[in-house]
């Protein structure tokens, strides 16, 4: 373990968390110092299930961890209704923020958690993964090269997954009082980060909300999408939903090449990540049968 290692806690123990730790304990760069639960009984169980280290502290409240002088950095996977509450008291305590998706409930809450962050000196990043794997900075090169892809004219992403009956009535991302944006926060963030992403993060002029989006007794969204359009001509979909075959793809489209990928989210094997690229099809050449 490096010297610098950040020195990481965490406030929650939900799935997505287990990933987190993981990925921890893989970097010579980071260190599980501490994980907090609702109740120690959890937090223990959690640090039995994944195996964590004896030297990882277990606490039964959250504010411990924000209080304890050996983390540099706090990582929020709670329910989005907490990240504002938590992120701010976390900078508040000079603790650096990885917030899992979506960030706030709206632009209001995102801005008082970033303004806490830099009032405070330290450092803010959402929990968006895939943006940092060695094969989106390959996939950009892809995109960037002239005579292989040409001109980006379109973009399509779908994040979808068929959640089943007891998801759809427990799980807290159908939840208004937990996490009210439903896939579009859970999974929409994907599609429409993916999208930017792709456009280097340029703005569209319009947005066009897809016709009837579904949702369950409560608000809350289980599925919808949106088309975006540019200046310059370049459009782009995106599909999300919780009722729908699992489905994590994007495909960008030039005007000499197109790039694919099937697996966006979380590349399938942990040792490598794939996607497909194609240059220069010609329809004329293709031969039947």
């Amino acid at each position: 373990m490096a010297q610098t290692a950040v020195r990481f806690g965490i406030l929650g123990c939900a799935n997505i968390a287990r990933q987190l730790s993981r990925a921890i304990e893989l970097s010579p760069d980071a260190a599980l110092c501490a994980v907090a639960s609702r109740s120690i009984e959890k937090a223990q169980k959690f640090a039995t299930d994944n195996g964590l280290p004896s030297t990882v502290k277990i606490y039964g409240e959250y504010g411990a961890v924000l209080d304890d002088a050996d983390v540099d950095a706090v990582y929020i996977p709670l329910p989005t209704t907490l990240h504002l509450k938590w992120a701010v008291a976390a900078a508040e305590k000079k603790k650096h923020v990885l917030l899992e998706k979506p960030a706030a409930l709206d632009v209001a809450g995102l801005d008082r958690i970033l303004e806490a962050c830099e009032s405070n000196g330290v450092q803010f990043m959402d929990g968006t993964m895939w943006v940092h794997h060695p094969r989106t900075e390959r996939m950009k090169e892809a995109l960037k090269d002239e005579g292989s892809f040409g001109q980006l004219k379109m973009i399509h992403s779908v994040l979808a997954y068929n959640a089943g009956p007891d998801f759809l009535k427990n799980n807290i991302r159908v939840k208004p009082d937990l996490d009210a944006l439903g896939a579009l926060g859970d999974i929409g963030w994907y599609c429409i980060r993916s999208i930017l992403w792709a456009v280097g993060y340029e703005l569209p002029k319009t947005v066009v909300a897809m016709h009837k989006p579904v949702y369950n007794d409560s608000g809350v969204i289980l599925s919808t999408g949106a088309s975006l359009s540019w200046e310059d001509g370049k459009v782009a979909t995106f599909y999300c939903s919780f009722l729908s075959h699992m489905t994590f793809d994007l495909t960008v489209l030039g005007t000499k090449g197109a790039l694919r990928v099937n697996d966006l989210v979380s590349p399938f094997q942990e040792s490598y990540g794939s996607f497909c690229s194609v240059s220069e099809s010609d329809f004329a050449e293709m031969e039947p049968g």
